[in-house]
């Protein structure tokens, strides 16, 4: 999954992006409400984590904001101890979740987690595609009972087309999704990334398709 994260606060803002990565997720942390929001317009993201005292535009405009233009992204609100209006007023603007101040950080992945399953339609827990299964609570992948060892970038690759199978993907997009936005990425990694899926998962899994990206089929 990659994560959008809009929290001012450092010490709990590093937390949260230590506790995601930990979990293979992919984070783009901004301490500022109008960044996050310029983000959002330029990347494509499985979820938003939005604190509501942000700078620059609280949260709660930021996602009265996304909301009046059918962003539909997941939206799990973080809100101070006893601000039950600021919850109220989240809910009605359209966030799905909120957690209150302060939490434990395993509660914090397993409502991500839900709520992405929701978004993507799953009733299950577990991601599947033949006889492939992703256990995205456990970063646990298995091939045919046998689990399978994958790099970190390798397993957000196969859980983003998995998630999205017969959409194609270019390796810009990929690049993006698997790396901050601000990191230096060679031009040829995510070709190395597919190739070793490939390798490990099967030949015809991943398909190319030329000039443009990849893909699995339906």
């Amino acid at each position: 999954m990659k994560i959008l994260l809009a929290e001012d606060d450092n010490l709990l803002g590093e937390a949260i992006e230590a506790s995601l990565a930990f979990e293979g997720m992919s984070v783009d942390w901004f301490k500022r409400g109008d960044a996050a929001e310029d983000a959002l317009n330029l990347n494509d993201y499985d979820a938003l984590i939005l604190d509501i005292g942000l700078p620059g535009r609280n949260g709660l405009a930021v996602l009265k904001n996304i909301r009046a233009r059918a962003n539909a992204i997941p939206v799990l609100l973080l809100t101070a101890l006893g601000a039950v209006t600021d919850r109220v007023s989240g809910l009605d603007s359209g966030a799905d979740d909120y957690l209150v101040k302060p939490f434990d950080m395993d509660e914090l992945l397993a409502r991500l987690r839900a709520l992405v399953r929701r978004s993507a339609g799953r009733i299950e827990p577990t991601i599947k595609y033949q006889d492939i299964i992703i256990t995205p609570s456990e970063h646990r992948v298995e091939k045919a009972g046998v689990e399978v060892g994958l790099s970190r970038h390798e397993y957000l690759i196969l859980c983003h087309l998995m998630e999205n199978c017969g959409r194609i993907f270019s390796q810009q997009a990929l690049t993006d999704y698997v790396y901050p936005w601000n990191e230096d990425v060679e031009s040829n990694t995510i070709q190395v990334h597919i190739h070793h899926l490939r390798k490990k998962l099967g030949k015809t899994l991943i398909q190319t398709r030329r000039g443009i990206g990849y893909v699995i089929e339906k």
